[in-house]
């Protein structure tokens, strides 16, 4: 077997993926689909969080989003197939993305730019803790 560069994973992950911007990730939110934070803790605290947006790290993703795993996040459900995961960058979003879409989850998109793209938009931003569901 080759061995393929994350660049390459990535590169695959997000030329499947009806990606967004920002701005378009925002409206979407508005019409009731539901973002999904992967950052860590200490990210969410330092750079605040997407007002309504659900807190499902990375490590137990699969788990919050799969009604079927006994383990589904509360603020997920009903939620599943209208999904925007948004992590700091736009990178492990891309792939956690991907990872939903292997399992069924095939609307699932995810963020441009992630948090960091959010934040030079303009968009609002509440203190982690405070904004989200």
């Amino acid at each position: 077997m080759t061995r393929r560069t994350i660049d390459h994973v990535l590169a695959d992950a997000q030329r499947r993926l009806a990606r967004l911007g920002p701005a378009q990730a925002w409206e979407r939110a508005q019409d009731g689909w539901l973002i999904v934070d992967t950052r860590s803790n200490d990210d969410r605290r330092a750079h605040g969080v997407v007002p309504g947006s659900v807190h499902a790290p990375l490590s137990v993703l699969e788990w919050r989003v799969d009604p079927t795993s006994g383990h589904q996040d509360p603020a997920i459900a009903g939620h599943e197939d209208r999904l925007i995961v948004i992590c700091a960058d736009g990178y492990s979003s891309s792939l956690a993305a991907l990872r939903l879409w292997e399992i069924g989850y095939t609307e699932t998109t995810d963020v441009v730019g992630g948090m960091g793209a959010w934040i030079a938009a303009g968009l609002p931003v509440s203190p982690a803790g405070g904004g989200e569901r």
